[in-house]
């Protein structure tokens, strides 16, 4: 399998390179900065799989075209966005990066025959309705730091979770028809993260709480895992927990767990134009 990992010398993009690369997967890693590179080479020595870096610039992704051409290079089967302004260069390019280049991304994607998975990193307060499991007093925390910390980053991943979202109903539709082969679309949507060593215990799906946190180790091992199968889709809110990283992987499959419950997915389809 070949997969496009975007955003490469993220934290959480770090930690999943190894772990990619463990399954005999070959990963082409995007960074912008090429001092990065042998950082991100070193990571696949003694690898099973093949490790390449790809210098490209998000800030220049400005159309579906520009996105192609990155596909095009790679030829992926899986897409991974990792990727994010992380607060530089302000607003616009929190946009510009966060929302737009991440819709580009998913279009040229969607609209590839080979890609039949795409893995986005975004957050659990990425949504506009309160979920039915959680209190008032949850949703008022993450509504605060929707509102009030991260307003414009909160803004764009809601956007590009939304089209993804928009994207991957309107494909089951076609699927349906016969007129398109499946395409997983993952969402991945941890809490607040932490540096700190993997627990490997999670609460993963429609989580118990809200405002909690997540080490990046534990995103990075969950969305392996997510990748690794051909039954994952949908939303996946993600906090530490109390289960083990593999039972709550499948257990959100067996149950059908999807967090996007309680959302305007029809809604979302007509407001792209889909």
């Amino acid at each position: 399998m070949q997969v496009l990992l975007l955003g490469g010398h993220g934290k959480v993009a770090l930690l999943l390179t190894p772990l990619l690369l463990a399954r005999s997967w070959n990963v082409t890693s995007v960074i912008r900065n090429p001092e990065h590179e042998s950082e991100i080479l070193a990571l696949g020595k003694g690898a099973k799989g093949k490790l390449n870096v790809l210098l490209s610039s998000l800030d220049d992704v400005e159309s579906e075209g520009d996105a192609k051409k990155v596909l095009d290079a790679v030829d992926p089967d899986y897409v991974v966005w990792s990727a994010g302004a992380g607060g530089k260069g302000g607003p616009a390019r929190t946009q510009a990066i966060d929302e737009v280049a991440a819709k580009h991304f998913l279009m040229a994607s969607f609209a590839r025959p080979r890609v039949t998975k795409f893995l986005l990193v975004s957050w659990i307060g990425s949504r506009r309705n309160p979920p039915s499991w959680l209190s008032n007093d949850d949703w008022a925390g993450l509504q605060n730091v929707f509102h009030n910390v991260l307003p414009a980053y909160a803004k764009a991943k809601l956007e590009a979770d939304e089209y993804m979202t928009a994207l991957a109903a309107q494909r089951k539709k076609l699927v349906a028809a016969g007129a398109a082969q499946p395409l997983q679309a993952i969402n991945l949507r941890p809490g607040t993260l932490t540096d700190t060593p993997a627990t490997r215990k999670v609460d993963l799906g429609k989580t118990k709480k809200g405002v909690d946190n997540v080490t990046r180790e534990d995103v990075a091992i969950v969305a392996d895992l997510l990748l690794a199968r051909d039954d994952t889709d949908g939303w996946y809110d993600l906090l530490n927990g109390e289960e083990g990283v593999e039972e709550a992987v499948e257990r959100v499959v067996r149950e059908k767990v999807d967090a996007v419950e309680g959302e305007d997915v029809e809604g979302m389809v007509k407001r792209f134009g889909l």
